[in-house]
């Protein structure tokens, strides 16, 4: 018996002996009722202790001479009452009380008869990816069994080992939570195929990290994964996964095929003109067919788009199927309507303009809408859906801009009203640009502001590899009073065909042929 008086035994090492070898007596004869094939040893004796010894230290109970030798004298029933210690204390250590303790180990079978060695063995390797402190304690007491599966071990060495432990521990803990252990069997195999089929090894990770593992991987078989693989190769393959790791979440008979053929259907067959849309926006795999469908029924139906009209839309903006079909795309449809856009018009401006699908009214469009109308646009006017088309190119904040610059220079807003109606591309240029070309029209080229009221497109052409070369290639033959016009609207080989024949006489040359003559 532990003898009060004796100065070793502090209240600290007191309690520490107590809990090591006989936490809870009561609790103790329950618990130890199944295990009663184990060989009683006695008194527990120094060399026992010392062999434990190895297991108490990283729990935090430092080991000493006297600590020894006084435990040496201890009478336990059997060396099972100090495995439990044990493992009452390194539970302890976790976060977990004396009764969640009890719980767990009257609740887990494989856990209760489970050694203190194999315990401490599991709880360091989920420690070594990086499963620590409160979301080991949530681990433990979500999925108990992470403490005795025999697919636990080979799934970390290899996260370790092969992936250099850089899967998240998030997402680790979250695939032993949602996983039956016998599932995990495998793991190392699936992922060791995706890099075989092409994912490079330094993608691996980012993959991993981005997918559902229990539904991308743990779940499906090696079989299925290859299927999926290889049926995505037609489309894209291993760079649709490497870019939308998600992909893999996906049931390849019920989800994958149905959205990719739905697409398919639309192109007309075409697979090359479908791997295409899916390149541009991996994502769109995440609509369901049903999803997808209504955009694509819209578009028919309300708008009066043909399947290859409406592909050639998905083509140029996929994410017209992330735009909600009540809030925008059917109120921008009826806009167009209302503005008098026939069907083949709004497939016009939907493919030059697609991203006013998307936009929000009240955060964008609108902003937009009373700019143009305080401008002079009128409503429900086809010129007004051609302005909207291009202002849904910039933001507000650039179209106030331009509004502005313009507004500086003299003009009025009638003067802006009718360039734009001429080249409604000038509301959405970039306003630094434009005073750049504002300025070299004016005081390099020595021409009046208002020259822009009969040829606005000025506007649009590159300053340095147009404007500034063909001026300075033109001045040289026609003088400083050329037609802008003419200038920069003509193609390139026709204005190097008349560089050619107008290119000036040497210095000199005249003379000399003058004289022969």
């Amino acid at each position: 018996m532990l003898a009060t008086a004796n100065p070793l035994f502090s209240s600290s090492n007191s309690s520490f002996l107590l809990q090591a070898t006989n936490p809870l007596p009561i609790k103790l004869q329950s618990l130890a009722a199944p295990f009663t094939t184990f060989s009683p040893h006695g008194k527990f004796t120094l060399a026992n202790f010392a062999k434990a010894s190895r297991f108490l230290a990283p729990v935090g109970f430092p080991l000493t001479k006297h600590l020894l030798v006084q435990c040496s004298c201890l009478e336990l029933p059997s060396i099972l009452q100090s495995e439990f210690g044990l493992i009452y204390s390194f539970f302890a250590e976790m976060g977990f009380n004396e009764k969640e303790t009890g719980l767990l180990l009257e609740q887990n079978p494989a856990l209760k008869s489970a050694s203190f060695d194999s315990i401490r063995v599991h709880v360091l390797l989920l420690e070594s990816v990086g499963i620590k402190g409160a979301e080991l304690y949530h681990l433990i007491d979500k999925s108990p069994d992470v403490l005795t599966a025999k697919e636990i071990v080979p799934l970390i060495h290899f996260v370790l080992n092969d992936l250099e432990g850089k899967v998240e521990p998030a997402q680790l803990r979250r695939l032993l939570i949602a996983t039956v252990p016998r599932f995990l069997a495998g793991f190392d195999e699936k992922v060791k195929l995706l890099i075989k089929r092409g994912i490079p090894q330094e993608k691996i990770v980012h993959v991993l990290n981005n997918v559902n593992l229990t539904k991308a991987l743990s779940l499906k078989s090696i079989e299925e994964i290859e299927k999926t693989v290889t049926y995505l190769s037609r489309f894209g393959g291993v760079d649709l996964i490497v870019r939308r790791p998600m992909i893999l979440n996906f049931d390849l008979d019920t989800q994958l095929i149905p959205r990719v053929e739905l697409l398919k259907e639309i192109s007309g067959g075409d697979e090359d003109a479908t791997g295409i849309v899916l390149h541009k926006l991996p994502a769109i795999l995440s609509y369901s067919v049903k999803h997808t469908g209504g955009h694509v029924e819209l578009l028919r139906s309300f708008a009066g788009l043909t399947d290859p009209q409406i592909f050639k839309i998905f083509s140029v903006f996929p994410n017209v199927v992330s735009a909600s079909k009540e809030r925008k795309l059917r109120p921008r449809i009826e806009f167009l309507k209302q503005c008098g856009l026939s069907s083949d018009e709004i497939f016009k401006f939907l493919t030059k303009a697609p991203v006013f699908l998307g936009l929000s009214f009240e955060d964008n469009l609108v902003h937009k809408l009373v700019v143009l109308v305080k401008i002079g646009y009128e409503n429900e006017t086809k010129e007004l859906a051609a302005a909207m088309g291009a202002a849904s190119r910039t933001s507000c904040e650039n179209l106030q801009n331009v509004i502005g610059l313009f507004l500086s220079y003299g003009l009025t807003y009638a003067d802006i009203l009718a360039m734009s109606k001429k080249h409604p591309q000038i509301l959405q240029y970039k306003c630094g640009a434009l005073e750049e070309k504002l300025e070299f029209l004016i005081e390099e080229m020595g021409r009046g502001v208002r020259e822009l009221l009969s040829f606005p497109a000025f506007l649009g052409y590159n300053l340095d590899e147009r404007i500034k070369h063909r001026y300075e290639v033109k001045k040289l033959t026609t003088g400083e009073g050329m037609s802008i016009n003419k200038l920069l609207s003509v193609s390139d080989d026709r204005f190097l065909n008349q560089k050619q024949k107008k290119k000036p006489i040497p210095e000199g040359q005249s003379e000399r042929m003058m004289k022969v003559g």
